[in-house]
């Protein structure tokens, strides 16, 4: 037998909750059934990169799409904790609301913040203090692995710079970076695979510290960089194809020669 919803012509919250509730239902969708908080774990992920796709691309559409998807993603998780009895989708809107509200005491409360890095400064102490904890590295701690590495070395680093640690200027983290690729050198010269893995990590470390200096979101950099080698790499094929050079085969001279006039042209 179907479930009854009515047709309208905007639906609510309230509507969501109904259908999210019905699908996982016995009379629901066999699908929608079957899934845990951890089957889905990845579908929320891909739905998160969407929406951020759409932030990136300026594309309000897809944007408004893509965050009902992550929507949709957070209250599937909740329906679930909920019919075990773990906590519900009300748990979940109470707990963002209350804590809003106590890491905001410049605007719900007698505090003072008269600018962004005075928000953070409280924000990390308030968080602090709610974790029961008076260190910061906690914070760092906290910062769940599951991040993207790139995302994640940026987050550790900037919470440490709020307490201070971190260079007066960027020519101490771009010596940093210089000192790390000498230590990579010297690694792959003694050909010590763990010590080349770790001194690698040290390297890209150090280059996320140089992005956030310079206000560069190591992330989106990365991508852009990616996109550029594909558009020229792109290139390069079709001059291959042209002048009849198999690139399989090709020698380096040429393909390097093939490359440079990719990069001239896409200046």
């Amino acid at each position: 037998m179907a479930i009854h919803i009515e047709t309208k012509e905007r639906y609510t919250t309230e509507d969501l909750l109904f259908i999210m509730k019905a699908l996982r239902s016995p009379e629901g969708c066999p699908w929608d059934r079957e899934q845990t908080n951890r089957s889905i774990r990845t579908n929320f992920i891909e739905e998160t990169y969407e929406a951020i796709e759409a932030i990136d691309n300026g594309d309000d559409p897809a944007l408004c799409e893509e965050l009902g998807d992550v929507l949709m993603q957070v209250v599937f998780h909740a329906q679930m904790a909920s019919e075990e009895d773990r906590f519900s989708y009300d748990d979940v809107v109470d707990g963002v609301c209350k804590k809003l509200i106590v890491r905001h005491p410049h605007v719900f409360g007698d505090g003072k913040a008269d600018d962004a890095a005075a928000v953070l400064k409280t924000w990390d102490a308030i968080k602090r203090q709610t974790k029961g904890t008076s260190e910061q590295s906690t914070l760092l701690r906290n910062l769940p692995r599951a991040l993207p590495a790139l995302m994640r070395a940026a987050k550790v680093q900037e919470r440490a710079a709020r307490v201070g640690f971190d260079w007066p200027t960027v020519d101490g983290a771009l010596a940093a970076l210089s000192s790390e690729a000498d230590e990579l050198r010297e690694a792959i010269a003694q050909g010590d695979k763990a010590h080349i893995d770790e001194e690698f990590g040290d390297l890209l470390f150090s280059a996320v510290n140089v992005s956030r200096f310079l206000k560069t979101d190591a992330e989106m950099s990365l991508n852009a960089a990616t996109d550029k080698f594909i558009r020229r790499f792109t290139r390069v094929e079709a001059l291959a194809a042209q002048r009849g050079i198999d690139m399989q085969t090709a020698s380096l001279e040429e393909l390097d020669a093939l490359w440079d006039i990719a990069k001239a042209e896409q200046q």
